[in-house]
């Protein structure tokens, strides 16, 4: 059973490694910010429609509270004139204001909330992509390895010969360690 599991761990291992080498890590990267930059694009658009809405409610809320102040005027000229009928029906158009007020107001604080912290997401994703362009940047900056037609990096390659050793090297340092070894 080990053994079937080292040979399929194996086969995945090299079937990921020919994924690495059909993907273009650039063109990746780049897809990858057009993408964020699309979904930023949506949230500033998302936000400014919110924004909109919260002026909308802004405005509905003053309109609220000026009737409430003037069919309190209203009222106490009904008193004053001892229409308890009028008064009656001023009443009502008080309570129904009061009770919408307290819903926009309700509504207004629930979006005024909502508008913060997608600005505060609006504000870490931008300088997540940000960091993305800064890395991509860098990547599209670094030596390319083969000819000038490949455009993917080749880290082990590069590592291999930088870490290959020559047989001269070699023979060079063993005099070196022969030497040492024999005056000591």
């Amino acid at each position: 059973m080990a053994l079937i599991n080292r040979i399929a761990r194996l086969f995945k291992a090299d079937f990921h490694a020919v994924l690495d080498q059909i993907e273009e890590p650039e063109a990746l990267l780049r897809q990858a910010i057009r993408d964020m930059e699309d979904e930023l694009a949506a949230a500033e658009k998302g936000i400014a429609l919110r924004a909109h809405d919260q002026e909308t409610l802004s405005v509905r809320k003053d309109e609220l509270q000026r009737a409430i102040v003037d069919i309190d005027g209203e009222l106490d000229l009904c008193f004053e004139s001892e229409k308890d009928d009028l008064a009656r029906g001023l009443i009502r158009k008080k309570l129904e204001a009061e009770r919408l007020l307290k819903r926009v107001s309700s509504n207004y604080a629930a979006n005024e909330q909502y508008l913060s912290e997608q600005r505060e997401r609006l504000a870490e994703n931008n300088a997540t992509l940000e960091g993305l362009r800064q890395k991509a940047d860098l990547f599209t900056q670094r030596p390319l390895t083969g000819n000038s037609d490949n455009r993917e990096f080749d880290d082990v390659a590069w590592m291999a010969r930088e870490m290959t050793v020559g047989d001269d090297e070699i023979e060079i340092a063993y005099l070196r360690e022969k030497s040492a070894r024999s005056t000591s």
